[in-house]
């Protein structure tokens, strides 16, 4: 019996020394140290055994289970730390150059906004901005946008329920995210007649407006502006045109055409389009594309904030920063700005 638990260690010692990985270390510690293993088998055997012969058979299984617990242990840790034995898996070379993860970058609307914006500080504007979430008084009544104004409606406009309830356009507190960057400059006119520091004043103010459009490749529902206002004396229509054109070709280019279209807007007056020769895809013929509006700032507004009409004038414009990424990197869907997918993030 004594000679049977000495073959069992051998056999056991030897079968260890030949595990190479962890899940044959595994196997192997089932088969002798489980609850279930030969080691378990040898003891339960002890009740077989001759009375006489029962003390020493017990004190050498409990000899052989301590010598393989511990071998098995030196065995786990060589392993572990690649002391023995055959690795599992493909070696590492930790020479060998690793894999170049691709750089991440600034969405492109972020990056067209700062280049517009770093444009006209060139020409001396300041940047400003203003509260997404607007009052009636700075998104329709200072911009001289009557009350009967079919741009008022709710169909144009995302109201905003107030906390008690009342919709603006239900006969509540008038209020909704606003629907054009133009009330920054009635924002900003307010604070400098206030505070005493102009005009005359320069700014653009970029930011998000919100307008409930059908989502096409030229339309969203969010999207963004940059509203552009210079107020000083003997502002005119040349001054805004030199303007627009510099902007234009130092933008897109000295080969750059735009043009002026006659319109109307209630905030200026005389009121225009600015219009762009883009292509939109490659090899496509270029087209005019209209970039936003603009105009001599109407004297009713002046007169809003506060301003001598005889005294002050300017001009005022903006434009669709969407649609001037999509002229500047041959965009043809507005949508693919906003679908997240980073095959085209990449790209651009």
């Amino acid at each position: 019996m004594l000679e049977t638990i000495e073959t069992l260690q051998d056999t056991a010692l030897a079968e260890l020394a030949a595990a190479s990985d962890a899940g044959a270390l595994e196997q192997w510690r089932i088969a002798y140290l489980g609850s279930k293993g030969k080691l378990k088998d040898a003891m339960a055997a002890l009740k077989d055994v001759p009375k006489a012969d029962k003390p020493a058979y017990g004190q050498r299984v409990n000899a052989a289970k301590q010598a393989l617990e511990a071998a098995f242990e030196a065995r786990k840790g060589a392993l572990a730390g690649g002391g023995g034995g055959k690795a599992s898996g493909p070696r590492i070379d930790v020479t060998e150059p690793g894999i170049a993860l691709p750089m991440g970058k600034r969405h492109i609307i972020t990056r067209v906004r700062e280049e517009i914006c770093e444009v006209f500080s060139r020409m001396g504007f300041d940047v400003a901005d203003g509260p997404e979430v607007e009052d009636d008084e700075h998104n329709f009544i200072k911009l001289n946008i009557p009350p009967d104004h079919p741009a008022r409606e709710p169909i144009d406009n995302f109201y905003v329920e107030e906390p008690d309830g009342a919709r603006a356009d239900q006969g509540g507190r008038p209020r909704m995210l606003r629907s054009q960057t133009s009330t920054v400059q009635i924002r900003v006119l307010d604070d400098a007649i206030k505070r005493g520091w102009g005009p005359p004043l320069k700014i653009v103010a970029p930011g998000r407006v919100y307008r409930p459009d059908t989502v096409d490749a030229t339309h969203s529902f969010m999207f963004h502006q940059i509203e552009g206002l210079y107020v000083d004396r003997r502002v005119t229509m040349v001054d805004l045109r030199t303007t627009l054109l510099q902007f234009a070709h130092l933008y897109f280019g000295a080969d750059a055409e735009v043009r002026l279209r006659p319109s109307y807007f209630p905030f200026t007056e005389p009121s225009a389009e600015l219009d762009m020769k883009i292509a939109l895809k490659q090899g496509e013929e270029p087209k005019w594309i209209e970039l936003g509006g603009c105009g001599l700032v109407d004297p009713k507004v002046f007169e809003a904030v506060g301003l001598d009409p005889e005294q002050w004038t300017g001009f005022a414009f903006g434009f669709g920063i969407e649609r001037i990424a999509m002229g500047r990197y041959g965009i043809p869907d507005i949508r693919l700005l906003y679908g997240g997918d980073v095959r085209f993030l990449g790209r651009v």
